[in-house]
């Protein structure tokens, strides 16, 4: 391994620790972990992997949930060992391009789409048309939700009512908001989810993420949740202030959810629903319909699905997550009791981030890094 590559790997930890040690001060209730669970978490990765991890992660989810695991993966070994291994991280950058899910999986339920905006270019039914042409027959759609393509989180996503080219009660035109956002978005039908979803927050789409794993002709569930909105938010990310509880696999809910780490642990929704035994409607066709799917994406044998269930009751695909977060919060260890098994089969493989230029992109190296670096761990 070269110097740069291991500056760059030193940095990507950092950051991340940085990250799991700013979330850990917020806890309300802070744990340290014992001489003894320190040493059972390095010998179980040593014996998987070869080599000690940062234990931060473990101390933060111990803190935060009350349950100690050695399974529980950090960040930085996910980012840096595991989604390079497990997908072909140079197809994920274009596959991850959310106009694309439509023609990628055209079997799965999707909202319908009113237009894509393809590197600033526009298109209906997926054929080129101009930004008049867009306006025009965009004119009426009414109740849509505009989102970007390329980015994640819930970021710059918007309900909007389209009618008469306005797109709101300050009279924007639907021009002025296609041009604000420049390139690399979607409009789409809003989905009516069932009573059931609804009845979590009806303020937003209630989503279902199920994790899946490929190994050959096989697809494994590694965990499902349940990510639920605030009262007046439109979007269930928890980085948007959204919530999140286990799914078992009977389709109910686990007791508590979890939201900002700063946060107690929450039974009860906004809108006064029960978390614990709450039944999601339709999980075992959401849980066929992804692990039927998933054989046909053939680069990426890790994959995060957000599933949406409608009023009449099937599986609406809104993304599918090339790289998706782990919920090990709500969730416990985020690949359970397949953990040795999908550990495994990564470090058999090689590494694809090596090339990967968002990987570059985020950890760039320069003189001064190289120097502070070598100041720091090499001296």
């Amino acid at each position: 391994m070269g110097l740069k590559t291991k500056i760059q790997n030193s940095l990507f930890i950092e950051k991340y620790l940085k990250q799991v040690n700013e979330s850990y001060r917020k806890l309300p209730n802070k744990v340290e972990l014992t001489k003894e669970q320190e040493r059972a978490i390095q010998d179980y990765w040593q014996s998987l992997i070869g080599f000690e991890i940062p234990t931060d992660w473990h101390r933060y989810f111990y803190a935060r949930t009350g349950l100690f695991s050695v399974k529980y993966i950090p960040t930085s070994l996910y980012r840096l060992e595991l989604t390079g291994r497990l997908n072909q991280l140079p197809w994920c950058v274009p596959f991850s391009d959310k106009n694309l899910n439509d023609i990628l999986l055209p079997d799965m339920k999707q909202p319908h789409t009113h237009l894509k905006n393809r590197n600033g270019y526009f298109f209906v039914e997926n054929k080129a048309v101009s930004l008049e042409d867009a306006v025009n027959l965009c004119a009426n759609i009414g109740d849509v939700i505009i989102k970007p393509t390329l980015s994640s989180h819930g970021d710059g996503v918007k309900k909007l009512h389209v009618e008469n080219e306005i797109v709101d009660e300050k009279g924007t035109t639907l021009k002025d908001l296609l041009v604000k956002y420049g390139k690399n978005y979607l409009i789409q039908d809003l989905v009516k989810q069932h009573p059931i979803m609804n009845a979590l927050n009806p303020d937003s789409i209630n989503t279902i993420r199920i994790v899946t794993y490929r190994k050959g002709m096989e697809v494994f569930v590694l965990y499902a949740a349940i990510r639920i909105g605030r009262e007046g938010q439109a979007i269930d990310n928890e980085s948007a202030g959204g919530i999140s509880t286990k799914i078992n696999m009977d389709g109910t809910l686990c007791k508590f959810a979890y939201g900002a780490p700063g946060q107690d642990k929450i039974e009860l929704t906004d809108s006064g629903v029960k978390l614990e035994g709450y039944q999601v409607p339709s999980f075992e066709k959401a849980i066929a319909l992804v692990k039927e799917q998933h054989l046909n994406l053939p680069f990426q044998d890790l994959l995060g699905w957000d599933i949406c269930i409608d009023e009449a009751g099937d599986p609406v695909m809104l993304e599918w997550n090339t790289t998706p977060e782990l919920s090990q919060s709500a969730v416990g260890p985020a690949f359970g009791d397949y953990t040795e098994m999908v550990i495994k089969d990564a470090m058999s493989k090689p590494n694809s981030r090596v090339g990967d230029p968002s990987y570059r992109m985020l950890v760039p190296v320069n003189i001064k890094t190289v120097v502070k670096y070598c100041r720091q761990k090499l001296f």
